[in-house]
C-alpha cells in the first residue's frame, strides 16, 4: 500500500518559520519515531539558502534532516539515499523545471517507489503540484497561470496558494468548471 502525500498550498517551515504546525503533522506521519527527513529542493534550483532554512527549521524536531540536490547529488548511488528516507519534502519554485530534471535524472520513479513503499511525500506550491496529474502553475510564462502535466502519482488537479494570490481561486475555479481542467484540490496556504 503507498504511503502518504501532503500536498501544502504554502506555509511550512518556508512561509511560516514561526509556526511549526504543518511541518510537525508531516513527521508525525513518517513510520519511524526519529525519521530520515530529506528536503528535495529542486524547484528552487537547489537554493543553498531554501536548504539552510530547512535544516535550521527541522533540527528542532526529533527526526534525522538531510538535504537531496541534484546538482549536488549525495555520495553513492541515488536510489539508495531515496529509499533510506521515511520523508521526502519537496520546496516551492519552478514545477516545470523541477519535473523535467526529475525526470532527467529518474528521481521521478524513486520517488514512486519510496511512496510505494511508505515513505511520506510532502510538499508546498510546486511540491504540492507535482503529484497530481496536472497542476495551476506560473512554471511555463513567469505571471501567467496555466495547467501544467505533472506526476500523476494522484488524480485529479492541484491549485496552491488558492486563497494566497488574488488571480488563482476565479481561474482554477473557471478551468475547472469549464473542463479545461481535472477537477482537484485547491490548498490554501498555511
Amino acid at each position: 500500500m503507498p504511503g502518504t502525500i501532503v500536498a501544502m498550498g504554502g506555509g511550512g517551515f518556508s512561509m511560516e518559520p514561526r509556526n511549526p504546525l504543518l511541518d510537525r503533522f508531516v513527521l508525525s506521519l513518517a513510520r519511524s519515531r526519529n525519521p530520515r527527513v530529506a528536503f528535495v529542493g529542486t524547484a528552487s534550483g537547489d537554493s543553498p539558502l531554501y536548504a539552510a532554512r530547512f535544516l535550521r527549521a527541522f533540527r528542532r524536531f526529533r527526526c534525522r534532516p538531510s538535504v537531496l540536490s541534484l546538482f549536488q547529488p549525495p555520495p553513492g548511488d541515488l536510489g539508495d539515499f531515496v529509499r533510506a528516507q521515511d520523508v521526502l519534502y519537496v520546496g516551492g519554485g519552478n514545477t516545470r523545471n523541477l519535473l523535467v530534471l526529475w525526470r532527467d535524472r529518474g528521481l521521478d520513479r524513486l520517488l514512486r517507489a519510496a511512496w510505494r513503499d511508505d515513505a511520506v511525500l510532502a510538499g508546498i506550491s510546486a511540491g504540492s503540484i507535482c503529484w497530481f496529474e496536472e497542476g495551476l502553475s506560473d512554471s511555463v510564462k513567469a505571471g501567467t497561470l496555466r495547467p501544467l502535466p505533472c506526476l500523476g502519482f494522484l488524480p485529479g488537479s492541484n491549485c496552491p496558494h488558492y486563497d494566497g494570490e488574488p488571480l488563482r481561486r476565479p481561474l482554477y475555479r473557471r478551468l475547472v468548471g469549464s473542463g479545461r481542467m481535472l477537477p482537484g484540490l485547491a490548498a490554501d496556504d498555511g
